[in-house]
Order: structure tokens, then C-alpha cells, then sequence
């Protein structure tokens, strides 16, 4: 899976924070995560159709929890504010 960001430091961030939580499965799902660019690249292997289904959902959604911190609390969100008042 293929996650685009804004940039580098952006895809690095999400890496590591979702990193930091380990599959719950370990016996039966591999992740490898890495940064190509402004790209959060994801990889897994699971034992069962079914779990490559809720590993992926579950990583999806902490992509999609990372994005939209970044989001209001990143870099970009703080000029925001500071231009705003």
C-alpha cells in the first residue's frame, strides 16, 4: 500500500507513529514500513485472506488518524494561525 503526503517529513512522521504499535498477531501478520519519497509505503503478509482484510482496514485507519492530526496540528495548521490573527 502506497500512502502519498505533502512531504518526506510528513509520510516520516506516520511512519513512525504507527510504527510504534506492534500487530497483535505477530505470529501470523509481517509489516514492513518505509518513506520513498513523499510516500508512506506499506507491506504485509498475513496467513489468511481475512486477516490481510483487517490488518490493512486497521492500518488505513491509523493513516487516516495521523493524516488528519498533521493536518490540524502539523507545521502548515500553526502558519494558518498565525496569519489568521
Amino acid at each position: 500500500i502506497r500512502v502519498p503526503f505533502a512531504n518526506p517529513k510528513h509520510a516520516t512522521i506516520a511512519m513512525q507513529v504507527i510504527d510504534v504499535d506492534p500487530e497483535l498477531q505477530r505470529e501470523a501478520v509481517k509489516r514492513t514500513l518505509a518513506v520513498e519519497g513523499n510516500d508512506l509505503v506499506a507491506s504485509f503478509a498475513t496467513s489468511t485472506v481475512r486477516l490481510a482484510r483487517l490488518t490493512t482496514n486497521g492500518f488505513l485507519e491509523n493513516v487516516d488518524l495521523v493524516a488528519r492530526t498533521i493536518g490540524e496540528f502539523g507545521e502548515d495548521s500553526e502558519r494558518k494561525q498565525v496569519i489568521s490573527t
